[in-house]
């Protein structure tokens, strides 16, 4: 349990990598050789036979289809390979570093990828099994007939993630999808707050006692936090009689000396209650968007301080960015009973977001790059109007 913040990080790299899915359709299709050359070793237990016309391939023509394959697709991830690349630094260099993450978590290129190289290792892999018939070793011709169909139906997939693939990477750097895509995610984040805010039970709010907390925590570590388990620093203070404040959330960085944990008891803390505290936090080299709604935010205004830079010069991006922060604070004023006076939360002893907080880090942290430019600016100060409206 007490580990649980660090799975959670483990469970979010593995999401941004661009290593798992394709490893993953590796092995699968190593297990399918070797299950589909077991099978053709073993034809008498198969209760169907095939027209003879798909299964009297030769030892030559099995061999020469087999390199074909594996020689083209190999080739093809390759290009796939360096078109994803290119995309990446494309991104990277006009819309921000921080979007790199959201084109590595892209489950397209991920499947794309892998269902390549999987073909690529399952042809090569039957090969291997194809045997020519040797007198002097006494040993049969076998093509592992079934195992050919399948490979063949492999490179027919191949084909068709190719044509996805060439499709999909425009649509992921074409900047409309991807303001639009963190828009979306804003929105979504903001909306789950305010139901899981709804959903929580009524319980006062923590009274701190005044004076200075009896121990102050840090994490041992520089970094940015990256996940925090809530609930189980919620539990350890229920059960221990404590009164903890969270000085530090996800988003912030910290050093080794930097106090993440304020708390006020009455007994002292063995090491074990201490080094349950810390593995509360995950801690990494960079932020994220997980457990971080702000993050999501200063994307957006990233993207448009960059839009209205001198070297872009793209109000109409900028524009872009503006309706969709516009829409996430619309959404945080009506959806529901909206953030509320006092914020709103997932955690009872969580950071609480506020409408106002939302509105500084988006609108008003957008106003000195859209003075530049009357468009961006005559756009904000519209949608700077219907906010004040409600």
């Amino acid at each position: 349990m007490s580990k649980r913040a660090l799975l959670l990080k483990i469970a979010q790299d593995l999401r941004a990598s661009y290593w798992f899915i394709p490893a993953t359709l590796v092995l699968v299709a190593l297990a399918l050789a070797h299950g589909s050359e077991w099978l053709d070793r073993n034809v008498a237990l198969i209760p169907f036979q095939l027209p003879d016309a798909l299964t009297d391939t030769q030892v030559d023509g099995a061999r020469s289809t087999l390199s074909t394959i594996a020689t083209a697709v190999i080739g093809v991830t390759g290009v796939m390979f360096s078109m994803t690349i290119v995309a990446v630094s494309f991104a990277a260099g006009n819309y921000g570093p921080r979007l790199i993450g959201n084109f590595m978590r892209d489950r397209g290129n991920q499947i794309s990828l892998g269902v390549l190289i999987a073909t690529f290792v399952y042809a090569l892999s039957i090969l291997r099994a194809v045997q020519d018939p040797s007198e002097a070793a006494c040993v049969e011709a076998f093509v592992p007939q079934y195992s050919m169909l399948i490979a063949m139906l492999g490179s027919i997939v191949a084909v068709f993630t190719m044509i996805y693939f060439v499709h999909h990477v425009p649509e992921t750097i074409n900047v409309s999808n991807i303001t639009a895509n963190l828009g979306r995610r804003l929105e979504r984040e903001i909306i789950n707050i305010i139901e899981a805010d709804a959903a929580l039970a009524p319980k006062p709010k923590v009274r701190y006692p005044e004076r200075d907390p009896d121990h102050l925590f840090t994490l041992e570590a520089a970094g940015y936090i990256q996940t925090l388990n809530y609930t189980r620093i919620e539990e350890l203070t229920a059960e221990a009689d404590w009164h903890i404040r969270i000085e530090k959330v996800p988003g912030d960085f910290v050093t080794p000396f930097t106090p993440a944990l304020a708390v006020w008891t009455k007994d002292d803390i063995s090491q074990d209650a201490i080094a349950e505290l810390r593995a509360c936090f995950a801690v990494g080299v960079s932020r994220t968007e997980h457990q971080n709604v702000l993050f999501l935010v200063d994307e957006l205004v990233e993207m448009l301080a960059r839009a209205l830079s001198p070297g872009v010069n793209d109000p109409f991006t900028a524009i872009n960015c503006l309706n969709w922060m516009h829409n996430a604070l619309k959404t945080a004023q009506n959806y529901q009973q909206g953030l509320g006076d006092a914020g709103a939360g997932k955690y009872h002893l969580g950071p609480r977001l506020t409408y106002d907080e939302l509105f500084k880090r988006s609108f008003l942290a957008s106003q000195p790059y859209c003075k530049t430019d009357h468009l961006a600016l005559a756009h904000y100060e519209k949608k700077a109007r219907d906010l004040e409206r409600g």
